[in-house]
């Protein structure tokens, strides 16, 4: 096979893959699930710290006849207001902050109104869990500002033999504290909840996060959980989508399972006996603000498989957003050092295939006198490559070792919420959005043709070659709707990758000459 052509359909191939899974990810990813209040659950006992065996199953087929629609306290302060229903839990959140509130203009709100929400609590014991369902709670305050100074809210259920406590001190920075007491010490299992409802976009994991105790992140993706699953010690447990999460924590760790609803989602709860005391947190996944709470919730901001290297990513363009205070800006800073970092990879690439543009003619000319002779063909054209130094895969290489860069910066600016509501410039007022104009995915596919018009054209094969430019045409439809700061860094990265191909053209071209110039001096001398 022709080495050069071979190369072509490499480059083709990798394209229009990628050309391939972003179509693929907006038809077929998993649509959000409405989780129903009623599930069966499963639950299993850890003693003495011993390894969880034991599956108790509860009886969770029954419908709460009380109203859980009533809210019986509100937590108040300037960014946000929590609601506390009948059954003790937080039945919602509303954000006020700006860059939350909705067209609408109403503050945004986290949570299903049908889900499973947090503090909701079970029992093993079926008799106590169906009473626990008939009875509603009492709140010690029905109003809390919590603007100055953190406070507390005692809610109490009254289950005759039993009385439920829990005791909840609500912080600013949208994380409280949850303190358990129970007059009997019965085996019991509270929710962090199911997953915010606040984003429906299709891109991103969306579903349950747990940092184990030796530190490895377990991930189950919304519709992939068919079982139940146990965790010993588990460091966190978070409901995610792509921005928020609401999420239980403790530095002594708690014991997780996960149950699995009619959609198969799953639905976490942390297994308790008696009195216990733990944290949690509800809201935006915002990366500092996590880490001001725990160091271990900065886990909660994933990137999938590539996170080991996006975090890194995110976290340099985090440092440049406090240089610029503009995150606009700042990714055009990422863009420019990414660019300086993978110089002496895409330089190699770029003259790789000037090279092979050179040699175009020459290794037509032995195609053509032994196309009947594969061998002798490899062979000659082997020998050609010697002898001008020219690796046929030089080209391929390069790209395919930014391919992974280039993902893990669609991932930091797809996923980050510090750039929501965030402006640039002049229309572009939240790089979160899509441009509403439409601008820069067209400035992304005429730099992205530009870009093509001044590289070497190795093609031997017509089609692909109009396929090839064909491209930027694509890219700009299959693109449009995604966030701005994604489509300003794609081309920022197309117009320094234009002024680095003229650089090297030029370079290219001047030392062509020289050596033409080289080549007359010698035949002269000869002469």
């Amino acid at each position: 096979m022709n080495n050069n052509n071979s190369n072509t359909r490499i480059l083709i191939a990798i394209v229009l893959s990628l050309l391939f899974l972003i179509p693929y990810m907006y038809f077929f990813s998993p649509k959000p699930h409405t989780n129903e209040t009623i599930i069966s659950a499963n639950k299993t006992i850890q003693e003495n710290n011993a390894p969880i065996s034991n599956t108790k199953s509860i009886n969770n087929e029954i419908k709460a006849p009380i109203d859980s629609s009533n809210i019986i306290a509100k937590i108040e302060s300037k960014e946000f207001d929590i609601e506390v229903d009948e059954l003790g839990r937080i039945s919602n959140i509303f954000l006020k902050d700006k860059k939350f509130i909705g067209e609408d203009g109403k503050p945004l709100g986290l949570l299903d109104k049908n889900s499973i929400k947090p503090l909701e609590m079970r029992f093993s014991d079926s008799t106590i869990n169906k009473k626990a369902f008939n009875t509603p709670y009492k709140a010690s305050i029905s109003n809390l500002n919590i603007d100055n100074n953190s406070q507390s809210i005692t809610l109490t259920q009254d289950l005759g033999e039993l009385i439920v406590k829990k005791i909840l001190t609500f912080h600013s920075n949208l994380s409280y504290e949850i303190k358990i007491e129970l007059s009997e010490q019965v085996e019991y299992f509270i929710s962090n909840g199911s997953r915010p409802i606040a984003d429906s976009s299709p891109y991103v994991f969306k579903g349950v996060i747990i940092k184990k105790n030796d530190d490895k992140i377990e991930k189950i993706e919304d519709g992939d959980s068919n079982e139940t699953l146990t965790f010993n010690n588990a460091k966190f447990v978070a409901s995610v989508d792509r921005y928020y999460s609401t999420l239980f924590f403790s530095k002594d760790g708690f014991d997780v399972v996960t149950d699995t609803d009619k959609n198969e989602n799953a639905i976490p709860y942390i297994m308790l006996k008696g009195d216990s005391f733990f944290n949690g947190y509800i809201g935006p996944k915002n990366y500092q603000d996590l880490k001001a709470i725990s160091n271990n919730l900065t886990d909660v901001v994933e990137y999938g498989v590539i996170t080991f290297f996006a975090k890194p990513l995110f976290l340099l363009l985090e440092w440049l957003f406090n240089i610029f205070s503009n995150w606009g800006w700042a990714i055009i800073a990422l863009t420019l050092i990414v660019r300086i970092v993978l110089y002496p990879l895409t330089y190699k690439g770029m003259v790789s295939m000037q090279k092979l543009k050179d040699l175009a003619p020459k290794l037509k000319e032995i195609q053509t006198k032994y196309k009947g002779d594969t061998q002798k063909l490899q062979l000659h054209m082997m020998d050609l490559y010697k002898k001008h130094n020219v690796n046929p895969m030089g080209g391929c290489l390069p790209l395919l070792l930014q391919i992974p860069v280039f993902f893990a910066i669609y991932r930091v600016l797809y996923n980050a919420v510090e750039l929501k509501d965030s402006a640039w410039l002049f229309w572009i007022q939240d790089l979160s959005a899509m441009d509403p104009y439409f601008i820069l995915p067209i400035l992304m596919g005429a730099t992205m043709y530009l870009q093509q018009h001044l590289s070497p054209a190795t093609f031997n094969d017509p089609t692909q070659e109009k396929i090839f430019k064909l491209l930027p045409v694509f890219f700009t439809i299959f693109l449009i709707t995604f966030p701005a700061g994604l489509i300003l860094y794609w081309t920022v990265n197309n117009i320094f990758s234009i002024i680095q191909q003229i650089i090297i053209n030029k370079v290219m071209e001047k030392k062509k000459i020289q050596e033409i110039e080289e080549h007359k001096r010698q035949k002269s001398d000869k002469n």
